[in-house]
């Protein structure tokens, strides 16, 4: 049976709430999708980047990040694609108009996507897999057990971290854009920074090395 000292857990844990409070290209995310589409939005972001950050977990388990850490063309390849999507979403905000804001609050399959943004955004950046690579075993103890029993029980501690800064982000956000979202202007001006930040974001990942 895995046992990891409360001690050890708790700093995990502290350490997982700094990192997930640090500026960084999700809790960024969060915050234009919570300030453009209302706090229900950030909150579905917040979930679909969780369940990414599943996959990362899962990943660094059974080593399969150490892949993306040593194939350049696997790590190029997939921080592409995210970069595209990234790029893509920039477009839509871009071209949006003050009503569309509202057109995503409604339909079950507009709640989906943005849920599905939260999980595309994160697993398509291969430096997340990368940080579970090295963060994940500093916290690990081969005298504990299974080390990938071990990763997945940080990772999940990591998640419960970053559900809570990540939520809280989405209630703030969301609150000052249901404030702003009277006004067609300062609508237009929440979908414009929110373009700027998609477009932010990807030219970050595409510059990310290994």
């Amino acid at each position: 049976m895995i046992q990891i000292p409360c001690e050890s857990l708790l700093a995990f844990f502290a350490a997982s709430l700094l990192l997930a409070l640090s500026p960084g290209p999700d809790n960024l995310f969060v915050l234009a999708q919570s300030a453009v589409h209302g706090r229900s939005a950030g909150i579905l972001v917040t979930l679909g980047l969780c369940t990414g950050l599943i996959v990362h977990t899962t990943l660094v388990a059974f080593g399969v990040a150490a892949v993306f850490k040593a194939s350049a063309l696997a790590f190029t390849v997939l921080k592409l694609s995210g970069a595209a999507y990234l790029l893509y979403l920039a477009y839509q905000a871009f071209r949006a108009s003050s009503t569309d804001v509202k057109k995503d609050e409604g339909p079950a399959l507009n709640r989906f996507r943005l849920y599905r943004r939260g999980i595309i955004m994160n697993i398509t950046n291969p430096k997340v897999s990368i940080f579970f690579l090295a963060f994940l075993p500093q916290f690990a103890d081969p005298s504990r057990g299974s080390l990938a029993v071990q990763m997945i029980l940080l990772g999940n501690v990591f998640i419960l971290a970053t559900i809570l800064v990540f939520g809280s982000i989405a209630l703030m956000a969301g609150a000052v854009g249901e404030w702003l979202s009277s006004s067609p202007k300062a609508q237009a001006i929440l979908n414009r920074a929110a373009g700027t930040v998609f477009l932010a974001l990807a030219v970050k990942l595409i510059l990310t090395e290994r």
